[in-house]
């Protein structure tokens, strides 16, 4: 990933919204949401989720696709997955302790 894309990324997700946003949408897979459902999830207005969608949109982070009168939003799982590397690797030069952490936190979430 390169730097300019990994800082977009960061950007949009340092705000908490979006962060919830993002949250929200990986647990719905590729399926994602509608827009609708996820306004009154979140009890905001269309404009302002829009706003918030398109952040995330233009990082790279989400992928809009329209069916019929909805636009479905969803994680696009591969520039969420390219931006993590980029941090262990490019950000932490492939650290042994921060790799051993992270495969912690992992292993520690399997039931």
């Amino acid at each position: 990933m390169e730097q300019s894309k990994a800082l977009a990324a960061l950007s949009a997700l340092a705000n908490e919204t979006r962060l919830a946003l993002i949250r929200l949408l990986i647990t719905r897979g590729d399926a994602g949401l509608p827009a609708g459902q996820i306004a009154g999830d979140f009890g905001m207005s269309a404009s302002r989720l829009s706003f918030h969608l398109s952040a995330l949109e233009q990082a790279g982070l989400v992928r809009a696709r329209r069916e019929s009168r909805n636009v479905f939003y969803s994680v696009d799982h591969g520039a969420m997955g390219g931006l993590i590397a980029y941090l262990l690797e490019d950000c932490c030069c492939d650290d042994p302790k921060v790799s051993a952490c992270c495969a912690h936190r992992i292993t520690a979430r399997e039931p």
